[in-house]
């Protein structure tokens, strides 16, 4: 396990990645509570082209993790390129703050934003592979409090900034709300990087050896040229749904190209462990395309089927506004981690701790069983909108799902993969994410209204057939999953043998770090 010369504890580290973090998906999640109904409302878009141009955004912002981690591992060091991530991320959400209808500048607000994002997420995540490297137990607990991280901050902004739009909207008008809002996302992340100058010291002794080493300045010069080159190529290839769908499926062909040329190339003790990694990484290529429905279907969903108020036996409580449905996810996510880690860590002790194949398992089993709850809110529909409660229950069986697949993901990465490759190897899972985030926008589209209907009859069954057809696919991801064990098992303890005959990783030491106050 790794372990710091005093009196740097592990746990004031993880504090340190998990606050900063918090503020950046404070940020994200605001920004994309808001951006599918913003390019429908406010630039008139239709839903199928807004579905599309967010499924590219995303994609390459789950995408371009690859290179952060690389620039990360071998140029600048992991801290160096966090910070420097998080602060394009506060000028891209910045751009949107400006009171324009110009379809060009959303382009590259998301440009500004897919590199920000490039840099900062994997890193973020390697630093807490490292800060807990060589303990399984506590690398399984430490990511899913992580992840717990990601849902406090995006609980906070999903709620908000809707709010923040309507009543702005409602005083100045509608064009200061939108932008408003987007204002509130650069604000956060400031305040988090306000936070981090504060705490930075008890991450000093966690990195790899380029944040050891002085700033080479012709080299940060040139990483932020490549960066700003890389904007103008996001912005292009989201005015194009062409020229995305070409670079997603090539994306898609080259990261399983080079998960062979890592697995052929590797050492005989760490190919069990890659092979795992890759089946993981496939299932949850499948999981990303039911989380994407979140922002695109679900989130159009709320728009027309769903009665917005709140009620308990006949008496009123109060109405969401529909964007706020998609803060569910988030607030579930942060009731149920640590009910999780207290399982997880109780079953460790006693050695029956479930493999992270059966945790994915359990997870597309959950997620098939939410997506059927809105089919059978549709069932008791009147006047062709459901109770909210079936969106709370929907979306609660959800996210247990996610928490057992995607908040795994990252501690399935780092106890497979050699840490050699791990800053790497985390941005190839973001790409696998990214193209299974533009897949799911497509499926999303099955779904798609055309603009003349405003009848929530006529929607409804368009609706409910696809989230019915989701939760088919869910059971047939469960069942396959199911079949895998056997393979996964005897791969876990090939790695594991390989591991434990093999000399351990050596520890990160912070001996010439002064004590901190």
């Amino acid at each position: 396990m790794a372990t710091q010369n005093p009196p740097v504890s592990q746990t004031r580290s993880f504090s340190t990645v998990f606050l900063i973090e918090m503020w950046e998906r404070f940020g994200f999640y605001g920004m994309q509570v808001l951006m599918v109904t913003y390019m429908v409302k406010r630039l008139g878009f239709v839903d199928s082209k807004a579905n599309l141009v967010w499924g590219a955004a995303a994609a390459l912002i789950y995408a371009t993790p690859a290179i952060g981690g690389w620039v990360g591992d071998k140029l600048i060091g992991t801290r160096r390129t966090m910070l420097l991530g998080a602060v394009v991320l506060a000028v891209g959400y910045a751009m949107l703050w400006i009171p324009s209808g110009s379809e060009y500048l959303l382009y590259c607000s998301l440009g500004v934003i897919i590199v920000g994002n490039g840099f900062f997420k994997p890193n973020a995540g390697n630093l807490v592979r490292k800060i807990y490297e060589g303990d399984d137990t506590k690398i399984d607990s430490a990511f899913t409090i992580y992840y717990m991280a990601v849902n406090i901050g995006s609980t906070i902004s999903m709620l908000l900034t809707p709010w923040i739009r309507d009543y702005v909207g409602a005083k100045y008008g509608d064009a200061w709300g939108w932008h408003t809002a987007f204002g509130v996302c650069a604000i956060g992340l400031v305040l988090g990087l306000l936070n981090y100058s504060l705490m930075h010291r008890t991450l000093a002794h966690v990195g790899a050896p380029a944040d050891s080493e002085p700033v080479n300045v012709k080299r940060l010069g040139a990483l932020l040229v490549a960066g700003a080159a890389m904007v103008f190529i996001a912005a292009f290839i989201l005015q194009s749904e062409l020229v995305a769908r070409i670079c997603v499926y090539a994306a898609g062909v080259a990261i399983l190209g080079i998960f062979i040329h890592l697995i052929r190339s590797s050492r005989q003790h760490e190919r069990a462990g890659l092979v795992a990694a890759l089946v993981l990484t496939v299932q949850t290529i499948f999981f990303f395309i039911f989380y994407q429905q979140m922002s695109t279907s679900l989130n159009l969903f709320a728009q027309k089927n769903v009665d917005l108020s709140f009620d308990v036996f006949g008496l009123h409580l109060f109405n969401w506004i529909p964007e706020q449905f998609q803060s569910l996810n988030a607030i579930w996510i942060v009731a149920l981690s640590p009910v999780l880690v207290l399982i997880y860590n109780a079953m460790g002790k006693v050695g029956k701790n479930p493999a992270v194949a059966v945790k994915f398992a359990w997870g597309f089993a959950a997620v098939a069983a939410g997506f059927f709850m809105y089919g059978v809110g549709a069932r008791f529909a009147v006047n062709g909108q459901i109770s909210s409660w079936y969106m709370v229950w929907g979306y609660g069986l959800y996210s247990l799902g996610e928490l057992l697949v995607s908040g795994l993901g990252l501690a399935m990465i780092a106890r497979y993969v050699p840490a050699r490759m791990g800053g790497f190897m985390m941005g190839a899972y973001y790409v696998a994410s990214g193209i299974s985030q533009y897949l799911g926008s497509v499926v999303a589209n099955f779904a798609s209204i055309p603009q003349h209907v405003a009848d929530p009859t006529v929607s409804l069954p368009i609706y409910t057939k696809l989230f019915n057809q989701l939760g088919v696919a869910g059971v047939v991801c469960t069942a396959i999953a199911l079949a895998m064990l056997p393979l996964m098992k005897k791969l876990s303890a090939s790695h594991s043998d390989a591991a434990n005959n093999n000399d351990p990783l050596p520890p990160v030491r912070s001996a010439t770090i002064p004590p901190s106050p």
